[in-house]
Order: C-alpha cells, then sequence, then structure tokens
C-alpha cells in the first residue's frame, strides 16, 4: 500500500506535461529576453564575472519565488525577471556605474515591496473585470500564436513538420501533444544542423556581492520608471493572467514576495523580479495538465528549471542561444493556442461587455509602447474606462 502511494507522488511529481510546460515557460523567457539582461549588464560596465552574478541572482531568486509561491498556494504562480524594466536599463544606465546601478535595484524593489505591504496593488486589480482581464491575456498571446504561422516563410520544414505533428497529435495524444511536438522540433533541427550542442560544457556560476551607492539622479531618472513598467507591465498583466485562468490568489502576498526578493537579490544584480504573463500562461492551459488544481506542478518544475539556469547561468546562457528561434517561436504558440482560445470566448461571452473586451483585445494586441509602458497596460487601461462609460450609460437608461 505504501509501495503504491509513494510510486503515484513519484508519478504525479515527474507528470511529463507538467515538465514539459515548466521547461517550455524558462525556454521562451530565456531565449526570448536573455540578450537584453546583457545588455543592461554591459551599459554599466559589468565584469564578465558580475555579468554571470546577474544572471545567478535572477535564477535562483525566480526559482525561490516561483517553487515557494506555488507550493505555499497550491497555484501556478511563475515569476520572471522585468523584460520591459531590462531593456529601459540597456538604454538607461550608459555612463551609471555599476554600484549606482545596484542603488537604483534596491529603490525600485524596495517599492515594489511596499505596494505590496500597503495592498493599493490588490484593491486596483479587485475592480478589473473577467472578460477586461481575458481579453487583454489574448492581445498579449496573440503574437505568439501568430508567430507559429509566420515562421512558415521561415523554416517551412520545421514549423510545418511542427504544425503537422500538432494537428495528428492532438487527435490521438493530447495529453502529451506539446512534448512530442517538441521532440519532433528538436529532431528536425538536429537533421538540419540548426540545433549543435556539441561544444557545451558545465560551469558554475558564483555571486558576486557588489556595494550599493545612491545617487539621486540615478533613483529619480531610472529607479521610478523602472518601478512604474515593472509594476504596469508585468505584475498587472500577471495578475490578469491567474485571474483569466480562474486562480484568485491575492495579489499583495506575491507582489511583496517578488519586491522582498529584489531587496535581496539587488546587490548581486537581481534588478527586478515581478509575476510573469506570457510564460505564466503556458503553465497554466489544459497543455500543462488536464487537472487545474495540480497545474501548480507545472511552475513548481519551472522554478526547478530557473534554479539550473542560475546555477549555470553561464552555460544556460549558451545553450538556450543555440536552439532555433522558429522552434522556439513554433513550440510557444502552439502550447497557447488553447489558452488564447478560452480567453477569446470568456473576453466575447457576454454581450454587453463585448465592446471594451474588443477594444482591450486590439489595443494590446497592437503592441504600442506609450512612455515606456507596454500596450498590456494600455490596453487595460481603454478596457476599464470603455466598461466603466459602457455601465454608467445601461444604468442611466435602465
Amino acid at each position: 500500500m505504501y509501495v503504491s502511494q509513494y510510486g503515484q507522488k513519484i508519478h504525479r511529481f515527474f507528470n511529463l506535461s507538467h515538465v514539459t510546460a515548466g521547461f517550455i515557460a524558462v525556454l521562451v523567457g530565456y531565449t526570448s529576453s536573455a540578450v537584453i539582461i546583457f545588455q543592461a549588464a554591459n551599459a554599466t560596465g559589468a565584469s564578465a564575472e558580475q555579468i554571470s552574478s546577474w544572471l545567478w541572482a535572477l535564477g535562483v531568486g525566480m526559482a525561490v519565488t516561483t517553487i515557494g509561491l506555488s507550493l505555499f498556494y497550491k497555484t501556478p504562480i511563475l515569476t520572471a525577471w522585468s523584460t520591459p524594466g531590462a531593456a529601459l536599463l540597456a538604454t538607461s544606465l550608459d555612463g551609471v556605474s555599476i554600484n549606482q546601478a545596484i542603488g537604483v535595484f534596491l529603490f525600485s524593489s524596495t517599492l515594489i515591496l511596499v505596494c505590496g505591504l500597503t495592498g493599493w496593488f490588490e484593491k486596483l486589480t479587485r475592480h478589473i473585470p473577467s472578460s477586461i482581464a481575458s481579453a487583454m491575456l489574448a492581445g498579449v498571446l496573440l503574437q505568439f500564436g501568430l508567430n507559429v504561422f509566420t515562421g512558415i516563410a521561415i523554416d517551412p520544414l520545421l514549423v510545418g513538420g511542427m504544425l503537422i505533428g500538432y494537428l495528428v497529435l492532438k487527435r490521438w495524444v493530447p495529453l502529451y501533444t506539446i512534448p512530442l511536438v517538441l521532440l519532433i522540433g528538436v529532431a528536425i533541427s538536429l537533421t538540419q544542423g540548426s540545433l549543435k550542442l556539441d561544444g557545451i560544457g558545465l560551469e558554475m556560476a558564483s555571486p558576486v556581492w557588489i556595494s550599493p551607492e545612491f545617487s539621486l539622479s540615478a533613483v529619480i531618472g531610472i529607479g521610478i520608471p523602472l518601478f512604474v513598467v515593472t509594476m504596469a507591465s508585468q505584475n498587472v498583466p500577471g495578475i490578469a493572467v491567474l485571474r483569466a485562468n480562474g486562480y484568485q490568489t491575492r495579489s499583495s502576498p506575491l507582489i511583496s514576495t517578488t519586491g522582498f526578493m529584489g531587496v535581496l537579490m539587488a546587490p548581486f544584480g537581481g534588478f527586478a523580479f515581478n509575476l510573469a504573463a506570457i510564460t505564466a500562461a503556458i503553465c497554466m492551459g489544459k497543455e500543462a495538465g488536464e487537472d487545474p488544481k495540480m497545474r501548480y506542478m507545472a511552475s513548481v518544475w519551472a522554478g526547478l528549471f530557473y534554479l539550473l539556469t542560475g546555477l549555470f547561468a553561464a552555460t544556460v546562457a549558451t545553450l538556450f542561444s543555440v536552439f532555433p528561434q522558429a522552434l522556439v517561436f513554433t513550440i510557444a504558440g502552439l502550447a497557447l493556442v488553447g489558452t488564447i482560445g478560452n480567453s477569446l470566448a470568456i473576453a466575447l461571452n457576454d454581450a454587453s461587455e463585448r465592446e471594451p473586451a474588443l477594444l482591450t483585445f486590439l489595443m494590446t494586441a497592437s503592441g504600442v509602447s506609450l512612455m515606456g509602458i507596454g500596450s498590456a497596460f494600455w490596453g487595460l487601461l481603454l478596457g476599464i474606462t470603455a466598461y466603466a462609460l459602457s455601465s454608467a450609460s445601461r444604468r442611466e437608461y435602465a
């Protein structure tokens, strides 16, 4: 009996759907924006050891917060570094010493921690209707779905083979479609010679302490914008993704945890931690497991892969760089097809909320960036405004 129960626990832990979803989430996150981290670090004149420390801090910080929050709340909670924040740093840190940059990271993460502890962020997100949140999620993920088909022109054999495999396998083995399609993509890439794994060796990363310096101009000119884009472009969509998938975990503890981790890891290069949106959606759909109550294990696996990426930062950066871009885009898009469809269904289900939801979707999908803040925030703001005006109009004529 005990052997049987132990075997069941092992089977649940090594569930292929959970493992694959976690791996794809980390693969997409690193291949899509790790290069921006290098650019930001280079802008401060960081040494190779310090850049490795940045990646160590980010990997370990994301691992601890992802695994801890997912296990505690039994919810697929995925954290990430702030990609728009990294882009901001890459263009703003020229002329700023690395010690002053650490001061900026500490200041921004402290503001995020305060936002979580005071609870104002949670009060704000409670007023987001599910139709608007779902529309924003669909808009954020649309480009990933489209990349599957635009990739056919770049590499028709690879993308076409993966797409055909998806259509066939979805009918016969729906639970294992995505991991098998990933294997098909890897096999085709190896055959083409576009995926070369030789010459990649294991190299451990080590944390390097960098003492902070606080420059008023850097704190105001870089620290506040870093805080704003992290909250608006990452944490707001991150909470919306949770809500759109039916998870009602309180947001304040999540935001507080990412802010606290940022304060701890800032001296080692952990510039900003936040809730993931796009990669989190990979761990929340049906492809991450049939049972919604067990999908948190997909995030736990993502956290374990984060830990490996942190401990072997230099190796991982090289490894992820050799994956063909078409393979990464295609597997991400196919893994998100179900989530995009469900989000659109929820967004457009209620006729009275359809127009605000559609405006949210279109604005978000446009990809436009205003004042350094991404389209997800502006789509959400537009949708909530349209929803409020529509609701007021209905009450007036009721």
